[in-house]
């Protein structure tokens, strides 16, 4: 059984032709050790970021009445981020489905965020060609469900980034630093690595397709490593410190 085959049973879907769930799988890896398979899943995420974005906007605000629109552009990113399409990727075992390049496979590329996350957005693309955009919708709810049902407390709707800016303030006298780490991946496909900052210390590192979410995934990991330092009673070396050039 082929991964696309394999795949389309794991999800339910009875695919007329297999070649788009396919090419959902095809990372860009793959395409340049098999050149003969076609083309990678590049254009289906573009698709499939798409069709995710509208019906998980259309879903939140059904759900969310009396919600505004930043509290609703949170909920959103929370479920459309990296990390959240990773999470729904994850559940469905799709790293196990994806055609890697041997040396991306080794490299542990597999199990890496951006990719499920990518991959996930190309199955999603595909499902949309192959079934319309009303099935597509009721499939990705139902898969999404964990992450459109999250109660979060009032205070985590506040975007990461300024949650932790309000906490360096308090207690350096100065905004967190976002260090780029790395930058890789051809130019419509960039893959970002960011470091936070706070009073000079290191607190949390993010990935993301963009500079912008790979800095709120590491704000988010900062949050919670002050955090639990906050209830372990952890001493904090976070001191008043200049912003680094």
């Amino acid at each position: 059984m082929t991964p696309a085959a394999a795949l389309a049973e794991r999800l339910g879907l009875s695919f007329g032709d297999l070649a788009l769930l396919h090419e959902a799988l095809v990372h860009s890896s793959y395409l340049h050790e098999q050149p003969a398979t076609g083309q990678s899943n590049q254009r289906l995420e573009f698709l499939g970021d798409a069709v995710i974005s509208l019906i998980v906007s259309e879903e939140l605000w059904r759900r969310h009445p009396d919600e505004d629109e930043g509290s609703l552009t949170t909920r959103r990113a929370a479920v459309v981020s990296a990390r959240g399409l990773a999470r729904i990727a994850q559940r469905l075992e799709l790293g196990s489905f994806v055609l890697l390049g041997q040396g991306a496979d080794a490299a542990g590329e597999r199990t890496r965020k951006s990719v499920l996350a990518a991959t996930f957005e190309a199955v999603v693309g595909a499902v949309y060609l192959e079934f319309g955009f009303d099935r597509a919708r009721d499939w990705l709810l139902a898969v999404a469900e964990p992450e459109l049902a999250q109660r979060p407390d009032p205070a985590a709707l506040k975007p990461a980034k300024s949650v932790l800016q309000e906490t360096s303030y308090a207690r350096t006298g100065h905004a967190p630093v976002y260090r780029l780490l790395s930058e890789d991946g051809p130019p419509h496909a960039r893959h970002y690595t960011v470091e936070v900052l706070v009073g000079g210390e290191a607190l949390g590192r993010g990935q993301g397709r963009n500079r912008r979410e790979a800095e709120t995934e590491a704000a988010g990991v900062a949050i919670v490593e002050l955090d639990r330092r906050r209830q372990e009673g952890t001493a904090d070396h976070t001191m008043p410190a200049e912003p680094a050039e």
